[in-house]
C-alpha cells in the first residue's frame, strides 16, 4: 500500500528487539523515514521538540511512563500504538490515536497504519496565518508574523495595544488575553506576565525574572520584559 507523501516518524519501545524489528519494518515502506528510534521515554521527552517528524509509533507498557503519558505530551502529532496487549484499545481511541497495532506486527499491518496516518495528516486543517480584530480604526486583518508583542492598553484595560514589526501600533478593542491566546498560534506566542504577551521570535536572552528582546527602544537599547512568577514555568518549558 504505497503512500503518496514522504512521512517522517519517531519510534518508542523500551524492548530493544521489538524496537529494532519495528524500525526494520518501517525501512521497508517507501516514502517513510525513521528520524529516531527511542528505547527510553525520558530521552524522547527531552529530544522530541528538536526533531522534525510527522507522527510517532509507540509502545504502551514501559517503566516510568506509559504510552498514554507520551501521547498526551505529543499533542498535535498523530499517534500509532504498538503493543502486545489488547486491553488498552478503547483507551487508545479515547485519546484519538490513529491506529492500534497488536504485536507481533506484520509489514502489511504496519502499511495499513501508515496509510491511516497519511489520511489523518491530509485531513488536518491548515493553520491560519492571520485573524480579524476589532480595532480603534475599524475591523482589521492582522497577520500573526506582523506581531512583536501585545500589552494591556494604558487607558482601558479591556483593550490591548499590539506592537508590530514595522514599529507601528494598533489598539485592539475589548479583547481578553485568554481570547488572544486562543487566536494566536501557540508555538509562536507566550504570555509572560499579567500585562503582556510576546512573540517567541523576539526573545534574545532570558533570566529568572526578565526577558531581553531583539527589539530596540528609542535609545537603541534592547527592550526588556518582566517575566512574572506565575508564568515562569510555562516560559521555561517552551524554551527548554
Amino acid at each position: 500500500m504505497p503512500i503518496d507523501r514522504n512521512l517522517k516518524c519517531i519510534l518508542l519501545d523500551d524492548e530493544i528487539p521489538s524496537l529494532r524489528f519495528l524500525k526494520m519494518l518501517c525501512e521497508q515502506i517507501p516514502g517513510l523515514e525513521v528520524i529516531k528510534a527511542f528505547n527510553d521515554p525520558n530521552a524522547l521527552l527531552k529530544e522530541y521538540k528538536e526533531l522534525s517528524f510527522d507522527f510517532c509509533i509507540l509502545d504502551i507498557e514501559m517503566p516510568a511512563f506509559n504510552g498514554f503519558d507520551i501521547a498526551l505530551e505529543l499533542k498535535g502529532y498523530p499517534i500509532v500504538f504498538s503493543t502486545a496487549y489488547k486491553q488498552y484499545a478503547s483507551d487508545a481511541f479515547d485519546i484519538n490515536a490513529v491506529d492500534y497495532m497488536r504485536k507481533p506486527i506484520s509489514l502489511q499491518r504496519l502499511e495499513q497504519a501508515i496509510f491511516k496516518v497519511e489520511q489523518a495528516l491530509n485531513s488536518q486543517p491548515e493553520i491560519s496565518a492571520f485573524a480579524q480584530f476589532n480595532t480603534n480604526k475599524g475591523k482589521a486583518i492582522l497577520y500573526f508574523d506582523q506581531i512583536s508583542y501585545i500589552k494591556i492598553a494604558e487607558v482601558d484595560s479591556r483593550d490591548k495595544t499590539v506592537f508590530l514589526t514595522d514599529g507601528s501600533t494598533l489598539l485592539l478593542k475589548n479583547i481578553s488575553f485568554d481570547k488572544l491566546l486562543d487566536m494566536l498560534p501557540e508555538q509562536d506566542f507566550i504570555r509572560i506576565n499579567k500585562k503582556e504577551i510576546i512573540a517567541t521570535k523576539i526573545v534574545k536572552f532570558f533570566s529568572a525574572d526578565a526577558v531581553t528582546s531583539n527589539l530596540l527602544d528609542e535609545q537603541d537599547l534592547p527592550v526588556l520584559f518582566n517575566l512574572g512568577e506565575s508564568y515562569k514555568k510555562m516560559f521555561l518549558e517552551k524554551f527548554s
